[in-house]
């Protein structure tokens, strides 16, 4: 099992090497590599997703990744920004879908912004389709406006599209994981304004057919984004397009407590995947041992899960960091009265410590 490890900026390096520590102490034999990303490779190389970079993660079995990004390379032009790095990634390893999932622990029911009632039990997975849409449709660019409301001023513009093939792939995957679950199926759209979108829902309507068995109803985004702060326990599985994913995941994530518990998988057609934390590389906090690093150590559970067929020893890192927030342990994101504050290491030694406990007791 090759894994291609990712570090990347500010807290990626932290919270990657405590993912790093919980996989070393299985009882399985990983080949692990590291390789830079994002502004890391750029100051290095002159690129944020070098070929050696790009050669690694199309060799692993599954890439685990820190985060990328840091307002010092905000006035780069555009391909050379660290972000960049994640796109590359996603567009040269065939990475069309991201599965984001929102579970509030029954330990953090009082870190969210909602009221208890409405998430405890929280479990909801966000499939974004990660391909298509605006942020890779052309043409883009800057101009001058020609017509419209302002003729002759700078404008800019974006395109957003879908093909029918993008539609119906990310929509098999979305049924598909609803069966393993409740068997719901919200697909979000903008149908009443936009032509891609009625072009979603006709298609993902179509796919529902061949799953009699799993529910189907589709919402408007803004309605999607008001629900889930609403009533969020209302979804089981969300699917939608790259722009509307990237958004309703974050909020979603928030409702769970702290967008530091929150992992997330991206897979190719061959079970590949880009696993990495939903929260970016927070340069403020970076080198402060503070950040939380249990989102990238649940996307090391989901990496065992999805790309290298170990469901056994994902199951145990999600019982461990479950036992540590039994415990009382709090990063400073999830801290509350009550509880004990930690940083990043103690929290990476108290997982380690957990699985290596039940394994001694077995």
């Amino acid at each position: 099992m090759k894994i291609a490890v990712l570090p990347g900026d500010g807290i990626g390096t932290e919270i990657t090497a405590e993912a790093v520590k919980v996989l070393r102490s299985l009882d399985l034999k990983f080949e692990m590599e590291t390789a830079l990303v994002g502004g890391a490779a750029y100051d290095a190389h002159g690129h944020p997703l070098p070929a050696a970079t790009l050669k690694l993660a199309q060799q692993a079995d599954a890439v685990l990744f820190g985060a990328v990004g840091d307002w010092k390379y905000d006035k780069l032009d555009r391909p050379l920004r660290p972000e960049q790095a994640i796109l590359g990634l996603r567009k040269n390893l065939g990475l069309f879908a991201n599965f984001r999932p929102a579970i509030c622990y029954e330990q953090l029911v009082g870190a969210s912004s909602l009221k208890p009632e409405l998430i405890a039990g929280l479990d909801i997975l966000i499939i974004r389709e990660l391909t298509g849409d605006i942020y890779f449709g052309q043409p883009r660019g800057r101009r001058t406006a020609v017509d419209g409301h302002f003729p002759d001023s700078e404008e800019a513009f974006d395109t957003m599209r879908y093909s029918r093939p993008e539609i119906e792939r990310i929509a098999h995957v979305a049924f598909q994981a609803a069966r393993k679950r409740s068997k719901r199926v919200t697909s979000v759209d903008k149908a009443n304004v936009l032509e891609t979108s009625q072009l979603w829902r006709d298609v993902v309507t179509g796919i529902g057919k061949q799953y009699p068995d799993v529910a189907l109803d589709h919402m408007y985004v803004d309605n999607a984004a008001m629900q889930l702060v609403r009533a969020p326990k209302m979804f089981d599985v969300i699917v939608t397009g790259n722009l509307f994913g990237d958004i309703l995941s974050d909020e979603a994530a928030m409702l769970t407590g702290s967008i530091g518990m929150l992992p997330s998988a991206s897979l190719n057609a061959g079970n590949q995947g880009l696993y990495e934390p939903s929260h970016g590389s927070a340069p403020d906090i970076a080198g402060k041992g503070i950040a939380n690093p249990l989102a990238t150590i649940l996307s090391a559970a989901m990496m065992l899960r999805f790309s290298l067929d170990q469901p056994e020893a994902a199951d145990r890192i999600e019982s461990a960091v479950k036992d540590v927030l039994a415990s009382g342990l709090r990063t400073a994101d999830i801290h509350s009265v009550g509880t004990k504050r930690v940083g990043t290491r103690e929290m990476g030694d108290a997982v380690v410590a957990s699985l290596t406990h039940k394994t001694t007791k077995s």
